[in-house]
């Protein structure tokens, strides 16, 4: 049997990455793919590690989280230190080392291994992590399924009931040519036929968040969400003079990029899931309240039809125009190992 390693930081994954596995594994019986890691990276560490599990189901993957020297300058038992570090890992000593990187060679040698040259001149992939960093959304084509909901832009349209929320989530969708997220507890409400107890908050939330995380994986660049936790912890309030611990920790645990909190100034339009039509006003100023409460990013959006429209579009343009940060606005697919949240 024949083994091979692939070692990378996957900072983060790309089809580059994915073309350097799959050759891998197309040439050696046994691949075992190391992600090794700094806490001080600008992506959680186990993150990685659990995209490159999901990207490479059938080999083996592990995580080197082992604060290790980067460059051979750093120390003179560099290699020595990263030796010893992998046979800790590796389920043995590979025969074959396999990158595009020129450590790639030096690597081999630890382990009396071959190395093999995929793609040096990155004439087949041509990207680098470095690049998507910079700016992911120029890379966007690049990023596996995985990877994109970590870099999408996630922009919540908030606000009072008949304020056109829906619509224009459902039009800035068509117009950035992605999906969107719509309001959940209109289809829990209208398959129970307008009937909504106490006990339904939180299925709606739950539902909100499993809907905008699943769509998340399909979105370009861009998620519209309907609504959000938020929205249903305040519900919560005016409807039932309650509060759930659970959605008020899951509301403030995801954030979003942009809100667009929408006026009330156009007319109400009766509708099954609609509740309060004379109290628009003091729930626009509830949910302003709560946005500002929690330092959240929004834009009020008022006029006609066409005018909110506008002012939508171009604060989004805004948005999508601006350099990423790391690590981006939370959501629970970005949480997982988070380590710089771990404390």
């Amino acid at each position: 049997m024949k083994r091979g390693m692939v070692l990378g930081k996957f900072l983060p994954p790309h089809l580059g990455h994915l073309y350097l596995g799959e050759f891998a594994r197309q040439f050696v019986d046994d691949l075992t793919i190391v992600v090794g890691t700094l806490r001080a990276e600008p992506i959680p560490g186990q993150l990685r590690f659990h995209w490159m599990r999901e990207l490479f189901p059938f080999d083996n993957v592990v995580h080197l989280d082992e604060e290790l020297p980067q460059h051979p300058e750093e120390h003179p038992c560099f290699w020595e230190f990263w030796r010893d570090a992998l046979l800790r890992v590796l389920p043995a000593a590979p025969d074959y080392v396999f990158a595009s990187e020129s450590y790639g060679e030096p690597l081999a040698r630890l382990f009396g291994a071959q190395f093999v040259a995929v793609d040096p001149a990155r004439t087949i992939v041509s990207v680098s992590g470095t690049a998507i960093r910079a700016n992911p959304m120029t890379y966007w084509n690049y990023l596996p399924r995985c990877v994109r909901p970590y870099f999408v832009r996630r922009v919540c349209v908030f606000g009072p009931e008949s304020t056109g929320k829906t619509t224009l989530a459902a039009n800035l969708a068509r117009s950035f040519d992605t999906v969107w997220a719509p309001e959940y507890a209109r289809v829990l409400i209208e398959s129970q036929n307008g009937r909504v107890e106490s006990a339904d908050m939180e299925r709606i939330a739950r539902g909100q968040a499993a809907s905008e995380d699943a769509l998340a994986l399909n979105a370009n660049r861009l998620l519209l969400c309907d609504t959000d936790l938020l929205t249903t912890h305040i519900w919560n309030d005016v409807l039932f003079q309650q509060e759930s611990p659970w959605i008020r920790q899951a509301a403030d645990s995801r954030d979003y990029d942009l809100y667009l909190l929408l006026d009330v100034d156009v007319p109400w339009i009766d509708d099954v899931v609609r509740y309060r039509p004379d109290d628009r006003a003091t729930f626009f100023n509830r949910c302003r309240l709560e946005l500002e409460t929690r330092g959240r990013r929004f834009v009020e959006i008022r006029g006609d039809w066409n005018t909110r429209f506008t002012m939508a579009r171009a604060a989004i343009e805004q948005l999508m125009t601006e350099p990423p940060s790391y690590p981006p606005k939370r959501n629970p697919l970005m949480s997982i190992g988070d380590d710089s949240r771990s404390a």
